[in-house]
């Protein structure tokens, strides 16, 4: 793994005694010690997750809302200071290059997250459709570190960390908001998104006082049960919560419309962006796949790649399955023909020769109370 990066807190969580994996060129924490452990923390709890392979590119200048809408396919005219917008970036066909989170922190300045495996191309995109444009862009994702607090008990923890006057703004931030403020006496940018079906917070900060703020946050965090958490707790918790991953559900080969991603995609605003012109052509005719959540009637789980059948021949695809350590039955996403996509549709999945009876159930599979 020599040739793999590391996040700046790769020493920490070598001191964790975290387990590593590839992901997206990165070196990251596949588990610490549990990965069962670390999903239930952030159920009751809080996990604590290091993102820091996920990119950072900074959007400025007076055409940046206009340059925005050219690339993705969501409106950010209508995307009000210190609120976020989840959109995609699409190829000329109309498949999905990338899926990001795009944050409005002033009236000409954003920042745009794209997945780590992709980051670089979306960053090269990006650079080479400036020059119509008066805007700036700059890739920071080398220079910047993103720590996540995920779970029931994440805002007091974020908010026990925060100075007397803005930990009124850790608690009222809204869903899919940022603000920048200080927290443990570092300047961040404080996110309220997530990909784990919890409240919780994302943590911009630059590198060099990532390590600091980790440790604040672990120290805040345990009295409430908060577990540092690696890539398998992610996965399944994002699975639960019924949420596409970038190389399973979502691809270049992949349609919006067929990902039921379709309401993010804008035609009300003027701008030609790329495949507007195919994706006009998708929204008008039926798609050959939809993607669907399935439900395990026994007690083995689908993977990807396993073939889902009804009536005796493959109507579609496992992309992400495994138990549910919240749910106590198996759980998958797949995308089948839409004949069979409606919820209590019941099909079978080939575990190996040997079909699995599952039952088609409306998306998330998890979702909190409160």
């Amino acid at each position: 793994m020599t040739d793999l990066k590391h996040t700046a807190l790769y020493a920490d969580h070598q001191a964790l005694g975290a387990n590593f994996t590839d992901f997206g060129g990165w070196n990251m924490p596949l588990k610490y010690a549990s990965e069962l452990a670390e999903h239930r923390a952030v159920r009751e709890a809080a996990g604590l997750f290091d993102l820091s392979h996920m990119g950072e590119i900074w959007v400025e200048g007076s055409d940046a809302v206009t340059y925005l809408n050219t690339l993705l396919v969501g409106n950010f005219s209508a995307v009000a200071v210190g609120k976020a917008k989840y959109s995609l970036i699409c190829n000329e066909a109309g498949g999905i290059v990338d899926d990001l989170i795009v944050y409005r922190l002033g009236e000409t300045r954003f920042l745009v997250v794209p997945n780590a495996g992709n980051a670089a191309t979306v960053a090269a995109e990006f650079a080479a459709r400036t020059a119509a444009f008066e805007v700036s862009v700059t890739d920071a994702t080398a220079e910047t570190s993103l720590i996540a607090v995920q779970g029931p008990a994440s805002a007091q923890i974020v908010r026990q960390l925060a100075d007397a006057s803005p930990q009124e703004s850790v608690s009222e931030l809204p869903y899919y908001a940022a603000i920048e403020l200080p927290i443990a006496g570092i300047d961040v940018l404080l996110a309220r998104t997530g990909y784990t079906g919890e409240d919780g917070f994302e943590l911009y900060v630059p590198n060099a006082q990532a390590s600091d703020l980790w440790h604040a946050l672990l120290r805040a965090g345990e009295a409430h049960g908060l577990l540092p958490a690696g890539l398998a707790a992610r996965d399944s918790l994002r699975l639960e919560a019924g949420m596409p991953l970038y190389g399973n559900e979502l691809s270049q080969d992949t349609s919006p419309y067929e990902a039921g991603l379709g309401p993010i995609v804008s035609f009300k605003k003027t701008e030609d962006f790329t495949g507007r012109a195919a994706l006009e052509a998708a929204k008008a005719q039926t798609a050959t796949r939809v993607l669907v959540g399935l439900r395990g009637l026994g007690r083995r789980a689908g993977r990807s790649g396993y073939a889902v059948q009804a009536e005796g021949r493959e109507i579609g695809v496992i992309t992400s399955g495994q138990p549910s350590p919240t749910l106590g039955y198996p759980v998958a996403l797949a995308y089948v023909e839409p004949a069979y996509a409606e919820p209590g549709t019941s099909l079978d999945v080939d575990l190996r020769g040997k079909p699995e009876p599952c039952e088609v159930v409306a998306l998330p599979f998890y979702r909190r109370q409160n």
